[in-house]
């Protein structure tokens, strides 16, 4: 990485990540932040490096707020019994230079990760995105996250690193989970509050937690300045945590108008993650999916598209995440692609950086091109508006700056 203090990218198409239309210009670059977007009228006069950028798209860096980077294998119910602790850190640290080489600047860990790889990537003992991490989901037993088979009868998991919930019930147990993962280092607190696809004995449209337990864990959460994010797919659901306080619904792919209407009102974020679906049902049965989970998935797919337009038309702040399980992290730039089938391609891109970063709480730092902002940047090849399928793709990619600091350099 490179540590100029100063660095002007000139000559570049800016895409704003606002949603007004993208503009011919140059962007200046000082001490990790950007002090000055200039239209193209004008050239920046920098102490530092010049980097032309011959004509090339400039964006905010990507940001995706449904990663798990310890999910190592597709099938993560039998992934726990084949790793080694520290081999699944391993992986797990390589899974985050993963994602910055793909463009994404900062993620939410959806469950599994901890304060540690948060600080690893801090303290630059592994390139990574800036990271905002859930430490262990909570689930209800025989919920979403209870990984056991219906012929295990074990109350705890071997593995502690990787993609482990904690099992609780009750608002009791879930007030101390909840301070258990914060005290941890959690910067905010994920549910699971349906039946989901890939867990091995609950229905996709159980509702899971009560209306009790959601609010002591959102009480819990907000006492500490945090939230909680709920993975949720049926309207029933998805209602329960609107008036427990839940700040998004991840997925919700049968999501219905009255529902999205609440949330709305509520000004409740919503995450789809549509590309998971379309990369498991295109291998899952190859991976080893049991015809449960297929069945599952086979559900979903199907209602995604329609939860977008739905969520849409009701007004609801759609933010974007991947989900995306072991190898098929390599796909995580479809997502946008697949988003702007509804949300056109502007849209797509706002939802992954501006709209992210107001639900992350760091619309003040990051999200946009603007003076003040952070440096977080990717310029790339081709023009994103006319195809959205260039973001995400390593091969695509010309710079990525984080903090300033060059991560990818333009080739020389």
């Amino acid at each position: 990485m490179s540590d100029d203090p100063t660095i002007a990218l000139t000559d570049t198409i800016i895409v704003p990540g606002t949603g007004e239309p993208p503009f011919a210009g140059s962007v200046v670059v000082e001490h990790g932040r950007i002090v000055d977007v200039i239209d193209s009228t004008r050239r920046p006069s920098v102490a530092g490096p010049v980097i032309g950028c011959g004509g090339r798209s400039l964006l905010p860096g990507l940001i995706d707020v449904h990663v798990h980077i310890g999910a190592l294998d597709v099938n993560i119910t039998d992934q726990q019994r084949h790793y080694f602790d520290s081999e699944a850190a391993l992986r797990m640290g390589r899974a985050l230079t993963d994602l910055l080489d793909q463009g994404f600047t900062t993620a939410r860990d959806a469950g599994g990760a901890d304060a540690g790889f948060r600080r690893a990537v801090e303290q630059q003992v592994v390139a990574g995105p800036r990271l905002r991490v859930s430490g262990r989901p909570l689930s209800q037993t025989g919920g979403h996250g209870d990984r056991r088979l219906a012929t295990e009868e074990a109350t705890a998991q071997a593995a502690r690193v990787g993609l482990v919930s904690r099992v609780v019930d009750g608002p009791d147990e879930v007030r101390r989970a909840v301070r258990e993962e914060l005290r941890r280092g959690a910067d905010q607190i994920k549910v699971m509050a349906s039946g989901g696809v890939m867990s091995p004995t609950d229905r996709l449209d159980a509702d899971q937690f009560s209306a009790a337990e959601l609010a002591a864990a959102v009480e819990t959460a907000q006492a500490a300045g945090s939230y909680v994010l709920a993975h949720a797919y049926p309207p029933e659901a998805i209602r329960r945590c609107v008036a427990a306080g839940v700040r998004s619904i991840e997925h919700g792919n049968l999501l219905d108008e009255p529902t999205a209407r609440l949330m709305a009102a509520h000004a409740t974020f919503l995450v789809p993650t549509l590309v998971t679906y379309e990369k498991l049902y295109e291998s899952g049965e190859r991976d080893g999916l049991s015809k449960e989970n297929l069945d599952k998935l086979a559900r979903v797919i199907d209602a995604g598209l329609d939860s977008l337009r739905i969520a849409q038309a009701a007004g609801v702040r759609i933010a974007s995440g991947s989900d995306l399980l072991g190898a098929m992290a390599r796909h995580r730039g479809r997502e946008l692609a697949i988003k702007a089938q509804v949300l056109g391609a502007m849209g797509a891109i706002v939802a992954a950086t501006r709209t992210n970063a107001e639900l992350l709480g760091l619309a003040d730092e990051i999200g946009t091109v603007a003076p003040g902002k952070r440096a977080d940047l990717i310029v790339v090849d081709g023009d994103p508006l006319d195809d959205p399928g260039l973001l995400g793709r390593p091969e695509t990619l010309w710079a990525v700056l984080v903090d300033g600091r060059l991560h990818k350099a333009p080739p020389t």
